[in-house]
């Protein structure tokens, strides 16, 4: 059988929540997701939160409530997600596109610095979109001192720590965007979480808090009864991702290839490697274990071709060159052990 790249960790616990959730006739927004927030407030600190359908409609609720006037511009890297500009466009808002460090997938205090200088002149630009590509934190606090508000997005690195915070995700954003996507680090099946601390934001500021948002914009019960148990393995999934990152890690030490630079205690959301040449050559040999490989960012601005390669090119590079690795908490030792020997004599 196939290695792939991505598997959500989707075990009995989270089955049977979501039976009960069926059984009770609880599938629509409600208690569960009630009992969701109750369950991430623990870990992630915030005061006021909603469980919504789409990481997409997080993302819209926030910029709206910043009253950006139309054709006002928005921040956001290059490897951000594809539907970042969708939701910024439709808005009417001008997404300002940001260049990357190429040791680290993040936008920097110098990026953005450039970002600045080469944006359409008269343009003014009130907000900045931080995600936190691939699961590597980006500096929020030096980004921050720009004195734009900041959203952040934690889809990918939640379970990365700094070396500064008992937990990452106390943060520096206004908002911050807790995706629950299949490919997420955390997975409801479909969702997010969308949230803020007293310390940026009121309660009566924080868009929809007041029960004036519809249901049908809310996370459905079933999907919030699976995240609760995503929430409550977290410990134990982030131990079998450093396990096989570790063997991994032995492995590409041995390799021409490069590994990006990080220096707090990562999730292991992803193991990429920065191929030496193209892709093509190594998809093709993986193919040939039964092992998938994948392009890092594929699926990012830069990616989807929306960006000029003149405008980033540190994330262009990347996107040619960047492969993803299966790692997922549910592959068995036997098959890191594959993983591990296919990286060692990647070409």
């Amino acid at each position: 059988m196939k290695i792939e790249v991505y598997s959500p960790t989707i075990r009995r616990k989270e089955m049977d929540a979501v039976l009960t959730a069926l059984v009770e006739d609880k599938i629509g927004p409600g208690e569960q997701s009630k009992f969701l927030i109750q369950i991430a407030r623990e870990k992630l600190k915030f005061d006021h939160c909603l469980a919504l359908r789409s990481p997409a409609f997080a993302l819209y609720l926030a910029l709206k409530s910043l009253n950006i006037n139309k054709g006002e511009g928005v921040l956001v890297s290059a490897l951000s997600p594809l539907y970042y500009a969708w939701v910024i466009r439709d808005l009417g808002l001008t997404p300002v596109y940001c260049d990357v460090q190429p040791s680290t997938t993040c936008i920097s205090r110098q990026t953005v610095e450039k970002a600045f200088a080469s944006k359409p002149e008269g343009l003014d630009v009130r907000c900045l979109v931080l995600h936190h590509t691939l699961g590597y934190l980006c500096d929020t606090h030096a980004i921050s001192e720009f004195g734009l508000p900041v959203i952040e997005d934690h889809s990918q690195s939640y379970g990365t720590v700094t070396g500064n915070d008992s937990d990452s995700e106390l943060n520096g954003g206004i908002f911050t965007i807790l995706g629950l996507e299949e490919k997420d680090m955390l997975t409801s099946g479909g969702g997010s979480l969308f949230y803020s601390s007293n310390r940026r934001l009121s309660r009566q500021d924080f868009p929809g808090i007041q029960g004036d948002l519809p249901p049908e914009y809310g996370l459905p019960g079933m999907n919030a009864a699976m995240a609760v148990v995503q929430f409550r393995e977290t410990e134990k999934n982030l131990l079998k991702r450093q396990e096989i990152a570790e063997v991994y890690s032995q492995a590409a030490q041995r390799t021409r290839h490069k590994r990006f630079v990080h220096d707090v205690k990562y999730n292991n959301y992803a193991f990429p490697l920065v191929l030496e040449k193209g892709m093509k050559d190594v998809k093709a040999y993986a193919r040939r274990k039964d092992i998938a490989v994948e392009s890092a960012f594929e699926n990012t601005l830069i990616g989807s071709g929306l960006i000029s390669i003149e405008l980033c090119p540190e994330a262009y590079s990347l996107s040619l060159r960047t492969a993803l690795f299966p790692i997922y908490p549910r592959l068995n030792m036997t098959d890191a052990g594959k993983v591990a020997k296919l990286i060692l004599t990647l070409p």
